[in-house]
Order: structure tokens, then sequence, then C-alpha cells
């Protein structure tokens, strides 16, 4: 398996008590395999993992492989802040039918970068499931540097990296090390298209949840090395990137994803978005609505 392409880090829906709304849930997933993703992550942080109980986490992942059928790879978030949780988390996700784990950096210990080897080597050797390695500084408290990716790229169990820092630096020390047992992911989607235009395999987007056509046809024209056409499509793109990052993510993603109808607010200690933000809400959801239809057309 080689991800490549539009993956989704897929929002949770939601429904108006606050319990998961399974049928929105089969609508997300049924829109993102229409739209041509090709790739989906469960219980990410978008996904609000650190706020499902551990049957929540099941239902979503056993569902999600039921309805996705192996058409593309379904990833589950199993990182946790302890190794030993995380390789339980990951067999679990194994055992659900899980094809990878996206494994983040263990948010709030603050490991070495040794520290950070030995406890991806452990989740790797134990084979519940290949790894995707995922670094998100911000979130998480610890930086995944490239030396350390670069030691951990040859395990045979290790597939790739997330990378969800916006720096072109950071990626250009990541791209040598992609191979074809090996992708190098972009987690951030305001430069997404510069890092596919440089060489990246992808993109795990939080936006291809409420734009999955548009997202689709980005990846493909940067991964296609069509400059122009890829520059053109990413700054109509940029307003509904800007709007996605005005608050905490993944507030105002499912702000819009409740606009498209598809599930009801977030679980405490998120709140819903701001009564300042949503009147721009309505409007980018018109926007994106028109988008989507063009980018349909042109395809």
């Amino acid at each position: 398996m080689r991800l490549t392409g539009s993956i989704t880090a897929l929002a949770t829906p939601f429904n108006a008590g606050g319990e998961l709304d399974l049928d929105a849930w089969q609508r997300l997933l049924a829109a993102q395999l229409e739209a041509g993703t090709q790739a989906l992550v469960v219980a990410g942080s978008t996904g609000e993992a650190a706020a499902l109980f551990d049957p929540e986490f099941d239902l979503l992942l056993r569902t999600a492989v039921e309805q996705v059928g192996g058409r593309v790879p379904v990833l589950a978030g199993t990182g946790l802040s302890n190794t030993a949780r995380t390789i339980e988390q990951t067999r679990r996700a194994a055992a659900l039918g899980a094809d990878a784990a996206l494994v983040v950096t263990p948010p709030y210990v603050r490991p070495t970068q040794e520290g950070l080897a030995a406890h991806y080597r452990a989740v790797a050797d134990d084979g519940a499931l290949p790894v995707v390695l995922y670094n998100v500084p911000g979130r998480t408290g610890c930086d995944l540097l490239p030396v350390t990716v670069a030691a951990l790229a040859g395990h045979p169990r290790i597939i790739g990296v997330k990378e969800a820092r916006n720096d072109a630096q950071r990626m250009q020390e990541l791209l040598p090390l992609a191979d074809a047992g090996f992708s190098v992911l972009s987690g951030d989607d305001p430069t997404a298209c510069r890092a596919l235009l440089a060489g990246a395999d992808g993109v795990v987007s939080v936006a291809s949840n409420v734009i999955p056509v548009a997202f689709r046809q980005l990846c493909d024209l940067g991964r296609g090395g069509n400059v122009d056409d890829a520059i053109a499509l990413d700054a109509r793109l940029q307003p509904v990137f800007a709007f996605l990052g005005v608050e905490s993510n993944p507030i105002p993603v499912k702000a819009i994803l409740q606009l498209q109808g598809l599930g009801h607010g977030l679980r405490l200690p998120l709140l819903p978005l701001s009564a300042a933000h949503r009147d721009a809400a309505a409007a980018m959801a018109a926007a994106i609505a028109t988008l989507e239809d063009a980018c349909r057309a042109a395809a």
C-alpha cells in the first residue's frame, strides 16, 4: 500500500443531542467516495478522537471499513500519549479492519527525538498495522525532526509521514525520503499546492471534508505538474482554507458540514462557531457549493 493524492481527515458527525450521527457519517463517507477521495482517516484530530469513547471509535471505524469495502485505504488515528496504549489502540483498529494507523507524536509528554524513534519503532515492531508518522507540533508540543523521520523511514512497517508544519524548508528536507515504500504527505491545506508541486505524494486534508471534488482536482493537478492550473485552483481554494482557520479545527469545518446537512456541533471543551463568524460560514457554504459544482462540470 502506498498513500497518495487526496486523503480526508474525516470529521465525526454528532446529532443535536451530542451522540454519534451514524446516518450523517455514512452520507459523509458516500460523498467522499463519490468525489474521488483516495484515502480516509477515521478518528484523527479533526475527528475529535480525544472526545470519543472506545465503543464510538469502534463503531465509526467498523462502519467506515464496511462501507468503503476496500475501494480506498482506511486509516485509523491510534496515536496516544503512551506507547503501550498506542499499541493497544492500533491492535483494536487492526481487528476492526483498518488498513493503516495514523500515529501522532505522543501529545503533551514532549519526548526527546530518541524517545520518539523508540515509540514509533515499538508500534511498528508490534506489527498490527502499517504506520504513518504524524507530526503536528502546534497540537502535541513536540516536533518530529526530519533526521528522526529519516531514521524511521527504512522500517518495513512505517509507510509514510504526515507533516503538518507549513514550513517549506521542512517539506524540502522530507521529500528525498519518498520512495515506493514511504509516502511524504502534507498535512497543511493552505500550503498543500506548494508541497504537491515540490513533489509531495499527497495531502491529508481537513478542507476536503467540505470540498472533496475540488481538492481531488488540486491534488491531481499538483501531482501531475500542471503548475498554472494547480496555482489557479489553489487561489480559488485559499478563501476556504482561510475560513477553516478562523477558530480551532474542527470548529469551522463542522459549521460548514452542518450547513451541508452532515451533523450538528461538537463536544466540550469545543464550542460551536462563534456568532461573529456565522454569516461568513453561510456565505462560505454557498461559495463552496458553487465551486464544487464547477469542478464537477470541469471533470
